[in-house]
């Protein structure tokens, strides 16, 4: 058969975007398929369990997931107590399953010079604890923000595989000769990170206030020194999370290489600041309520709100541990975004053939 010139090169154009159109769906399978690191997109909430039943926590839970045993599995640890459980202590969960598929059958207590180590609680929280290396030893320590707002440093004596913590101090701000113990004013969240790309951490606290307090490293990365302090600005002025009770996390969350802000709050809602700063200087835009299924997370009454961010499973996607009044432990899991681009995209493709 003989082909005009005409239609041969209709054909060649054809053929192009039959291919183009082919291409992109495979793009589309592979975006969809990709674990979207630094994004919160999250599926349906769920009750972590231990031994086949919801964990609870006398008073408020405050969760985290960190490898406490150094097996290669991380484990859950999770803060409780309250003003009416006045022994605010540290339940350690060791995952029992695997990295994709944690397990718990179980829990003991933190401990602090050969007892269980107790904060006193106050109104709405007992202890917020989180797990830092602090002083360059290569051993896990323990950061304590407690009900009364002062914030308290556990150092390691035992094993980075079997963490047992000394007596305890408060961390200090101040020049040398005037310092004074850090004082959040009540329900201190603390924890670190480096805020401004120093190569030091740096402490960054919530409050029943709803401010986010940061006291940057004057000292060293293995020895900090905290100075002064200041707080969190969006919009220029000092940041003031809605209904208060601030629970700070900080960590890029739309990938686009800037730290953010993920907070909760008094009402049990989790919150969004975009970083409208640099990485080395943040400052936040107005916030965004963070959605389960397209809802926004709104537990009922006002249960104080204290997330975590993790990747629970290890597929690469970020989750939330979510902590409150009820004692619960609270899993939001990371799902992919749609790939609605990809199908306009391909809807494009066929309407250039048609046209064609």
């Amino acid at each position: 058969m003989v082909r005009r010139e005409g239609e041969i090169s209709m054909n060649s154009r054809i053929l192009t975007v039959r291919s183009s159109a082919v291409a992109l769906v495979a793009a589309c399978l592979l975006v969809a398929a990709t674990p979207a690191m630094g994004q919160l997109n999250l599926g349906p909430g769920q009750l972590v369990q231990s031994a086949g039943l919801d964990i609870t926590v006398p008073g408020y839970s405050v969760p985290s997931f960190v490898d406490w045993n150094d097996d290669g599995l991380m484990d859950l640890i999770v803060g409780e107590g309250s003003g009416g459980s006045p022994s605010a202590k540290v339940g350690v969960y060791l995952n029992t399953g695997t990295a994709g598929a944690p397990q718990f059958s179980g829990s003991f207590y933190a401990q602090s010079v050969g007892s269980d180590l107790i904060e006193t609680g106050s109104g709405c929280m007992g202890l917020f604890p989180r797990t830092v290396y602090w002083d360059g030893d290569g051993m896990k320590d323990l950061l304590v923000g407690r009900a009364d707002g002062m914030i308290k440093l556990y150092g390691n004596i035992g094993t980075e595989a079997a963490p047992t913590f000394d007596a305890g101090v408060f961390l200090q701000v101040g020049e040398p000769g005037s310092k004074v113990d850090i004082d959040i004013g009540y329900r201190a969240t603390a924890s670190m990170v480096d805020w401004n790309n120093d190569g030091r951490k740096d402490l960054v606290s919530g409050g029943l206030s709803g401010n986010i307090q940061v006291f940057l490293n004057e000292g060293t990365d293995a020895a900090p020194d905290f100075l002064t302090s200041f707080f969190a600005q969006a919009g220029g002025s000092d940041l003031v999370v809605p209904s208060i009770r601030s629970s700070p996390v900080i960590l890029d969350l739309d990938g686009d290489g800037r730290k953010d802000l993920l907070t909760g709050n008094t009402n049990g809602e989790l919150l969004f600041y975009a970083n409208t700063g640099t990485d080395a200087d943040p400052s936040f835009d107005d916030f965004v309520y963070v959605e389960s299924e397209g809802v926004p997370i709104d537990h009922a009454g006002t249960p104080r709100s204290r997330p975590f961010i993790t990747d629970w499973t290890g597929d690469g996607y970020l989750d939330v541990l979510y902590g409150a009044g009820c004692g619960e432990v609270h899993l939001y899991q990371g799902v992919p975004e749609p790939a609605t681009l990809c199908l306009l995209g391909v809807g494009l493709a066929v309407v250039i053939r048609k046209r064609r």
